[in-house]
């Protein structure tokens, strides 16, 4: 069992590919949820403003980025997109495409959130004088990110599981490195149920710290 183990991921430092794989695992995933949640917040107003054309805009962006598959739309940005115009950077492509993707899943979660706060809240804020803007950034927008945390929390869960998929335009994330060192030794249990746990891990830790993180907000809205 040990020689096995030995073998497979300690020999020739094999194992040095699974944290540079982690890293760029959670570099694209951190990456792409502060893009999606720029994107998110500000197709989420457009959905909700009393613009056509902008609502128009924003059903047309989530609609077609929710309704392809991820794999498929990583592909289209690296193969059809970008690779005509010169990035050769899969990384960087990685990262847009994926931030594109959760923005699309972000608006939705933002648009619900805001929705989701009282209208007299914004009329309060409308007659001390705040405009919409203001009543938004300052009354409406607080409020409705302690409503979407949950979500928010599980969207974030599921990019980093689907940045997996990363390996098809040769990005070497965790999936790819572990698959490296399987084809390095025709050892498939050993990499891949490695790479199952450290996703494992990923997943039920930052559960537990964005699960933390909403107790104490909870508690200091009743102090």
């Amino acid at each position: 069992m040990w020689n096995t183990f030995y073998n497979t991921m300690i020999a020739q430092g094999r194992w040095l590919l699974i944290p540079r794989g982690l890293g760029t695992t959670l570099l694209i995933a951190l990456c792409a949820v502060c893009i999606g949640s720029v994107l998110g917040c500000s197709f989420a107003l457009f959905k909700l403003s009393g613009n056509k054309v902008l609502r128009a805009i924003s059903s047309i962006y989530t609609t077609i980025i929710r309704g392809i598959p991820m794999a498929t739309q990583l592909m289209i940005f690296y193969f059809v997109i970008f690779s005509p115009l010169g990035m050769s950077n899969a990384v960087l492509v990685a990262i847009i495409a994926f931030g594109i993707n959760s923005g699309a899943y972000c608006t939705e979660i933002f648009r619900a959130g805001i929705q989701g706060v009282d209208a007299g809240q914004m009329e309060a804020g409308r007659s001390l004088g705040l405009s919409w803007g203001q009543s938004m950034v300052k009354i409406i927008m607080p409020q409705a990110f302690r409503v979407i945390i949950p979500t928010f929390t599980s969207e974030f869960i599921t990019l980093i599981k689907e940045t997996s998929v990363a390996s098809f335009i040769a990005v070497v994330d965790l999936q790819k490195a572990c698959d490296n060192i399987r084809n390095a030794t025709y050892n498939a249990w050993i990499p891949l149920l490695s790479c199952a746990a450290i996703y494992l891990v990923l997943t039920l830790g930052l559960t537990k710290i964005f699960s933390l993180f909403e107790k104490r907000m909870a508690r200091s809205d009743r102090s």
